[in-house]
């Protein structure tokens, strides 16, 4: 599967907030803030916040090599990380391996910390959003070569944040996926949940014909409180979403 370069983020950037990047090994963070909040501070806070979440679930996963390789729900040790329970409670919700929802975890854990500090944030991971608003917004939706990419976007309302927004595709990203979906998004109370959703939902989408059902199978967990299916010129949506062209 061909990793595609993160090029989209300079589409989306919102001009009224200062944005600026975390970089930890794999875990790649496009973050806003408010401009009056921004401090060099909060990128030296996120990275040793990431830096050290990242070693823990390292070193565990050192112990329990199977937690990083199983596809289905795993129930991790007793001794483990909080992160390895907050993706092992979201993957078997959603039926898959705990390892489908770690994006989604250090977009959540992020933006979490700097909610703390800024009125709006937003945490953006290779696709995985974790976001905080004062102002309704746009979320620009990404779908590889399908006829959408790029001409449509999700308006989101401050009412419903913090939101966790993910997308999870069979053709774009470097993310295990058995799906065919361009892109499968979905919107939930956790970015942790829309990451293994996303991944469960993608995962059921062999044709055109799946994207309702893919969809219908979404909003049945939890947390879930919207689903968006593209698969070339065709596309499902339902929830609570709405969707605007670009």
């Amino acid at each position: 599967m061909p990793y595609e370069p993160r090029s989209y983020r300079s589409l989306y950037t919102q001009k009224d907030l200062i944005h600026f990047r975390v970089l930890v090994e794999e875990t790649d963070l496009d973050i806003a803030v408010r401009k009056e909040r921004y401090d060099l501070k909060l990128e030296k806070l996120i990275y040793s916040l990431v830096q050290e979440e990242r070693e823990l679930l390292k070193d565990y996963i050192k112990k329990d090599p199977l937690f990083l390789s199983s596809l289905e729900p795993y129930e991790p040790f007793l001794n483990a990380p909080p992160s390895a329970f907050e993706m092992s409670k979201a993957a078997r919700l959603a039926g898959v391996g705990p390892m489908a929802a770690v994006a989604g975890y250090f977009s959540e854990i992020a933006g979490k910390k700097l909610a703390t500090y800024s009125s709006e944030v937003i945490v953006e991971n290779g696709g995985d959003i974790w976001l905080k608003l004062k102002k309704t917004r746009l979320v620009g939706i990404f779908a590889g070569s399908s006829p959408f990419s790029n001409r449509i976007a999700l308006q989101i309302n401050p009412n419903l944040t913090p939101l966790g927004i993910c997308t999870s595709s069979g053709k774009v990203g470097h993310s295990l996926s058995f799906g065919k979906a361009d892109a499968m998004v979905i919107l939930a109370n956790s970015a942790t949940l829309a990451d293994a959703v996303a991944t469960a939902a993608c995962n059921r989408v062999k044709s055109e014909q799946d994207l309702e059902k893919a969809v219908n199978f979404a909003l049945e967990i939890p947390g879930v409180i919207g689903a968006l299916c593209i698969l070339g010129d065709k596309m499902a949506a339902k929830g609570n979403i709405k969707i605007v062209p670009i």
